[in-house]
């Protein structure tokens, strides 16, 4: 028998497309944010789909964002390929942008991981 997990068995926190979300948002597992999250999200890994935006702090290993994103993300990786908005302030060891529609002022720091090293 394999140890082996299908992906469709994994566990992952899901904020759902039409789905608004207040407060802080901690999960063990990956978290997904198709619909709308206000406040703190702490997490191993993030993912903002392009109908997705998250505003506030994020905590994870991995930040993906298709979406929207604005506050404080402090990450050991991120890939940005959606909008960043006004006054977001980014910690990453590593980074790629491609952002759309940067609009106002965007902040990052490289070098520094989520765990200080």
């Amino acid at each position: 028998m394999s140890n082996v997990k299908s992906s469709a068995t994994e566990k992952q926190t899901l904020v759902e497309d039409g789905t608004r979300f207040k407060g802080s948002l901690s999960s063990t597992c990956p978290v997904h944010v198709r619909g709308s999250v206000e406040g703190d999200v702490d997490s191993p890994a993030v993912t903002v789909s392009a109908t997705g935006s998250v505003t506030g702090k994020i905590a994870a290993g991995t930040l993906k964002s298709d979406g929207k994103i604005a506050g404080e993300c402090d990450v050991d990786s991120v890939q940005l390929t959606g909008a960043v908005e006004n006054n977001t302030v980014i910690r990453a060891g590593s980074l790629d942008l491609k952002l759309s529609h940067p609009t106002g002022k965007l902040q990052l720091t490289f070098g520094r991981s989520r765990s200080g090293s």
